[in-house]
């Protein structure tokens, strides 16, 4: 019974260890996803800062860049605002050149293009809520206040596993030209430029020559690559990965003190068998050897049930957290560490038992049971 309990809490251990080292890859999804050969170029002063549309042609004319298209944050609200979902605006003929993981039949990003109220949305995102091609999708205006009605023209599929497939595409045209009639001082305004490196360009090169052309102007421009822009994201809630990953490690520890607390008793219970197979000649180390090897069979037991039941468990929780980690996938590497940590259990555990085992003196043993 005991060991039958301690085989539960192993895998209930090592499955939460799996489950929170995978909130924090799904924490990192935008970064690890993120291309080495795109730009994206903001207000220097902040993202909520807007950068004139001017500025596309002077960005566009800096060596090195191969493509160019904006995009504006929209935040709308589909009927509440617990149906949360990323919003764009985006330049509808550039913006998913710059994005081949967004899998697009092109009659339907030309269907987008044509329909001024035409979006695409992701896969996920469309079986979230049961959209078609063809639906008209209602979102209230949040930074942009009014009702805005969109038509769904195009469902994208992800490329890697790692894409995201719960966004919502809409034409930046659509939102100027409402604008220019409703808030003519929000229009021609764009919340980020997107570049892409033509071939064998040095991102901080560029970089660099895209901000000294705006520098001592009204709106700087800050650019970086857009690994480094997604970081930031990441970066503002540094305190909450860090706490997760903590309370991942802290609940090794505590099993691994269940685990040796479980091979001492189990030591202290055989003194009388250790004793007895001394007698009969073991070696010292064969002995310490038999506790080593059932510590490490109740722990990789247990790490493989765990390791086992870890994805399907992943893929249950995904569906609860779409709205907040858009990608909740186990890596392999995860399945590496849950391993790793089941191995370092059963050794760990096994030290002094073990230790213990190997320095009985046969009188003692044979006394101490007899």
């Amino acid at each position: 019974m005991r060991s039958l309990l301690t085989l539960a809490g192993l895998i209930v251990a090592i499955l939460a260890f799996g489950l929170l080292q995978t909130i924090i890859s799904a924490w990192y999804a935008g970064v690890n996803a993120a291309s080495p050969n795109r730009l994206i170029s903001r207000n220097a002063i902040s993202l909520t800062f807007p950068l004139p549309l001017a500025y596309a042609e002077r960005i566009r004319a800096q060596e090195g860049i191969e493509r160019l298209s904006w995009a504006n944050w929209f935040g709308g609200v589909y009927i509440d605002e617990s149906n949360f979902f990323p919003s764009f605006a985006v330049d509808a003929p550039s913006y998913f050149a710059l994005y081949p993981e967004f899998v697009l039949p092109a009659e339907q990003q030309a269907a987008f293009i044509r329909d001024r109220r035409g979006a695409v949305v992701g896969a996920k995102l469309a079986k979230r809520f049961g959209w078609e091609v063809g639906d008209v999708v209602p979102l209230r205006g949040t930074i942009y206040p009014g009702n805005w009605d969109f038509v769904v023209r195009g469902i994208y599929h992800g490329r890697d596993a790692s894409t995201d497939e719960n966004q919502f595409f809409f034409q930046w045209d659509y939102l100027n030209e409402r604008l220019r009639n409703t808030l003519p001082g929000m229009s021609n305004q764009v919340g980020i430029y997107l570049l892409q490196l033509a071939p064998g360009q040095n991102a901080a090169g560029v970089s660099v020559r895209v901000d000294a052309e705006f520098r001592n102007s009204l709106a700087e421009t800050l650019t970086e690559t857009e690994k480094a822009f997604q970081m930031s994201f990441v970066a503002m809630t540094g305190a909450i990965v860090s706490a997760i990953e903590i309370v991942s490690y802290v609940v090794i520890l505590i099993i691994m003190a269940v685990m040796a607390n479980t091979m001492a008793m189990a030591a202290r219970e055989r003194s009388r068998e250790y004793a007895t197979l001394k007698a009969l000649g073991f070696p010292p180390h064969g002995i310490g050897m038999l506790v080593l090897a059932e510590s490490l069979l109740l722990a990789l037991a247990g790490g493989a049930i765990a390791v086992a039941l870890t994805p399907p468990l992943a893929s249950a929780i995904s569906h609860q957290l779409e709205q907040f980690f858009p990608v909740f996938a186990v890596q392999t590497v995860t399945m590496q560490h849950q391993a790793l940590a089941a191995l370092g259990i059963g050794c760990v555990a096994a030290i002094l038992p073990a230790l213990r085992a190997m320095r009985i003196r046969i009188t003692d043993g044979l006394r101490a049971i007899a």
